[in-house]
């Protein structure tokens, strides 16, 4: 991924971003009939399967935004201290932008979480956008271009990134699943951690090519792959 992909990256997945935002601030009915209509129907699944609801709770926890958040910072650490200093600030930078940028996001959108009857899971404060599909995208993400300068085929790279996806796919599923948010959240969530990785990435690149290292392709080799 070249600096041109990093920024094709961007705009890609900041246009369901911003569609998203428009519609919700809008309340865009077509949208909000969808929302509710997954999250009913989700949401009657989970009452009728308590165990399912139970293990999405638990889950739900174990990958939310803080799990996400310590895993970087120790892996920054982990980095910093074998002297790949300039790697372990991205990664910093990168997973501490996603959150504040989340709770800006919130604060200026202000939309309600779901109220459904009978509730299998609660959750405080607004609703768009998902702050666990926001930091499972952006903590995948930012771990697994930690990884990559360590694996050498591409069937590893290709795993690695499958699991990423996996795993942020089911975070998002699960806080509709458990009610808390609505479809169009998790997806924004999705988007917009995407969007700041990417973004991020693309400014750590510009700034190794400004002092002479080559051109790399972060989504096979890292965003510094010097350190393997």
């Amino acid at each position: 991924m070249r600096l041109t992909v990093a920024t094709a990256a961007v705009a890609l997945f900041s246009v369901p971003f911003i569609l998203l935002l428009i519609f919700v601030m809008s309340s865009f009915a077509p949208l909000n009939d969808f929302d509710e209509s997954v999250a009913h129907r989700l949401h009657a699944y989970a009452l009728a399967h308590p165990g399912y609801a139970r293990f999405l709770n638990v889950a739900t926890e174990v990958l939310g935004p803080n799990v996400w958040r310590a895993l970087v910072v120790m892996a920054a650490a982990w980095f910093w201290f074998r002297g790949a200093r300039r790697l372990a600030v991205w990664a910093v930078v990168t997973i501490t932008v996603s959150g504040l940028l989340n709770l800006a996001v919130k604060e200026i959108v202000h939309r309600a979480r779901p109220a459904l009857p009978d509730p299998v899971s609660w959750a405080p404060g607004a609703s768009f956008p998902s702050g666990h599909a926001m930091g499972a995208a952006t903590g995948t993400c930012v771990l697994v271009l930690l990884l990559l300068p360590y694996l050498r085929s591409w069937t590893s790279r290709i795993a690695l990134w499958a699991a990423a996806a996996v795993l942020t796919v089911f975070v998002a599923y699960s806080r509709v699943a458990l009610g808390v948010h609505w479809f169009s959240d998790v997806v924004a969530g999705i988007a917009l951690g995407v969007v700041v990785v990417a973004g991020i990435a693309a400014g750590f690149e510009s700034w190794r090519r400004s002092e002479g290292r080559r051109p790399v392709e972060p989504h096979k080799e890292g965003v510094e792959p010097e350190v393997s």
